[in-house]
């Protein structure tokens, strides 16, 4: 088995990245930017046509043999948690039927509910220069967030009466780590995050585990 991932983790590559460090697997990252023309490369494009980071190749040595080749963060992000964890109620993978429903419903729900409103607020509260940003931007992506984040904080009143501090299961799984790192960029919308105070405790818990934050610092090998 040969693992390489593409991208660089200031990024949405930054889901396999840590996937990957959570689940202590060995793997070459390419470093690889959506700026400067690199994945418009004839190379680039022929593993992704889109053109866009992250790609996960996994050149597989079981029975099957070949190469597969995922496109798309949280695809490869389950992949990996899928087919290259144990599905034995320690680790990210899910280990149920249920805990694997979880996983997908809730990253799926992070992509279409959370993940352009998430960037909205990041970019034009955090990341663009002062000049550029347009508060009236982020108040509006504000308010349509306040909908999906009223949905996660009563599940996770749920969660937390059934003794469960995480998304799918008492521990930390795939799911939280997709879901969290879309809706860590709504962070600095600071009312909203006092308001929906489960969920900030949560997304917070997820940021910091070790796995995360070395991920975060990889600049490619």
């Amino acid at each position: 088995m040969s693992l390489t991932i593409y991208g660089i983790p200031e990024s949405r590559t930054v889901r396999p990245l840590w996937a990957a460090t959570e689940l202590g697997l060995d793997f070459t990252h390419v470093a690889t930017s959506y700026q400067g023309g690199g994945t418009r490369s004839p190379d680039f494009l022929a593993l992704n046509p889109n053109g866009h980071i992250p790609v996960l190749v996994d050149a597989r040595t079981d029975a099957e043999g070949g190469e597969v080749v995922v496109w798309e963060s949280m695809a490869c992000a389950l992949y990996l948690a899928r087919h290259h964890g144990r599905a034995d109620g320690l680790g990210i993978s899910p280990s149920t039927p249920g805990e694997d429903a979880d996983a997908l419903r809730w990253s799926f729900w992070a992509v279409t509910e959370v993940e352009a409103d998430a960037l909205t607020v990041l970019m034009h509260r955090l990341v663009m220069p002062e000049a550029r940003r347009k508060p009236e931007l982020a108040l509006t992506a504000e308010r349509r967030l306040a909908v999906p984040l009223r949905v996660i904080e009563a599940h996770f009143q749920k969660q937390q009466a059934d003794g469960q501090a995480y998304l799918a299961a008492a521990r930390f799984t795939v799911a939280d780590l997709c879901v969290a790192s879309v809706l860590n960029w709504a962070r600095p919308a600071r009312a909203l995050m006092q308001e929906h105070p489960l969920t900030r405790d949560w997304i917070l818990r997820c940021m910091a585990r070790p796995a995360q934050v070395a991920a975060k610092a990889l600049n490619g090998h």
